[in-house]
């Protein structure tokens, strides 16, 4: 198996698409695959150069005469939460946090699929199948997890929400994650940032990465009300936005 470098390391171009995040904008993204001893490392470094995972492959977008797409991460150590946050995390203290290796099972397959038709019906992942939704937790050189969440006191501890997650040195980076949609008064996609941060804090680390933030987007503007937040500049590196979080 060949070692990736970061000299060695080939980056690739997609075709334009159109955009899944603003109108009448086309989209195309930078790649390359990861592989080998290094392929922590390369995420990393990537990363902390605006790229996101997905499998094994890396990517950040390279669109022409548009840069909406901003990679953004929450600096832990200094967030508080509003009283809207506080009252989302009192809403699910009944759940139960447990981390797990990255092996699909059916149990979250099927919420999953629950969690894809409620929220995002006719998107292209309304037709993966089991196979499709074990690549890509299971698809990972890197280090990586399932942290999922439970009704503590329910029989059988059902399933609510579940986020893969690829663990950074300096934190965590939220990869993609699903809960239960019938369950919308519990702000769980909110609760489970809030949880990251937490973890993050309590291992003494900085950040969550959350990939990226479209501010003019309905899809991905939420991003934008957990602060303190640094956003990716390119060759500046990373720059904290100065402004307040909305509520």
């Amino acid at each position: 198996m060949t070692d990736q470098t970061p000299e060695t390391t080939q980056l690739f171009l997609t075709a334009a698409m159109p955009c899944p995040y603003l109108p009448d904008r086309m989209e195309r993204k930078l790649f390359t695959h990861l592989s080998g001893r290094r392929a922590s490392a390369l995420h990393h470094l990537l990363s902390d150069n605006g790229f996101r995972r997905s499998q094994n492959l890396i990517y950040r977008p390279a669109c022409e005469g548009c840069n909406a797409c901003q990679s953004v991460r929450i600096v832990s150590r200094e967030f508080e939460a509003s009283k809207r946050f506080r009252r989302v995390m009192r809403h699910n203290l009944d759940l139960t946090v447990s981390v797990q290796p990255t092996v699909a099972t059916h149990e979250q397959y099927a919420l999953f699929k629950r969690y894809l038709a409620a929220r995002h019906d006719g998107g292209g992942m309304t037709q993966m199948s089991y196979q499709d939704y074990e690549y890509m937790v299971e698809d990972t050189p890197v280090q990586s997890v399932l942290v999922e969440y439970r009704f503590r006191d329910l029989p059988d501890q059902p399933l609510v929400a579940v986020a893969l997650t690829d663990v950074m040195p300096d934190g965590l980076s939220m990869v993609y994650s699903f809960y239960d949609p019938d369950l919308a008064q519990r702000s769980l996609g909110t609760f489970l940032i809030l949880d990251h941060i937490a973890q993050v804090r309590s291992a003494g680390l900085s950040y969550v990465y959350l990939g990226y933030w479209v501010p003019d987007s309905p899809k991905m503007a939420y991003k934008g009300d957990y602060r303190p937040l640094e956003v990716q500049c390119g060759p500046q590196g990373w720059k904290r936005l100065d402004d307040e979080p909305k509520a």
